[in-house]
């Protein structure tokens, strides 16, 4: 999608527009806003490796709906961090996996957490 076509979803978290929990319009907020959706970010990880087709990827997402998933694919497209290729299915954008390489930490936080967690 191009910019034009992004500004016309009004449900689209954007930099320098307000987005739910804050009017700031900083970008942070609305980076958050959109991977706080449900199963944004369980999407992201389930493509971080791999193409997968609608239903491969419904299925890997323990069968989420196909309305919440389509919705949430047109967001993630909508906002560069998801492709879609005709032929092949859904797999992260160039900009997807620089925000991959910015979340990684997050997991390696968790498996220590996880650990610290079980005593």
């Amino acid at each position: 999608m191009n910019a034009s076509t992004r500004s016309r979803s009004p449900s689209l978290p954007a930099p320098g527009r307000a987005v739910r929990g804050s009017a700031s319009g900083r970008p942070i907020m609305a980076l958050l806003d959109l991977l706080g959706r449900r199963w944004a970010l369980r999407i992201l990880w389930e493509i971080r490796e791999t193409t997968l087709s609608f239903r491969a990827l419904q299925s890997a997402c323990d069968d989420i709906s196909p309305s919440v998933l389509s919705r949430r694919l047109g967001e993630l497209r909508a906002a560069g961090i998801v492709e879609h290729q005709p032929a092949e299915g859904y797999r992260l954008s160039a900009e997807g996996e620089r925000l991959l390489q910015m979340l990684l930490p997050l997991t390696r936080w968790a498996e220590d957490w996880s650990r610290r967690q079980r005593g």
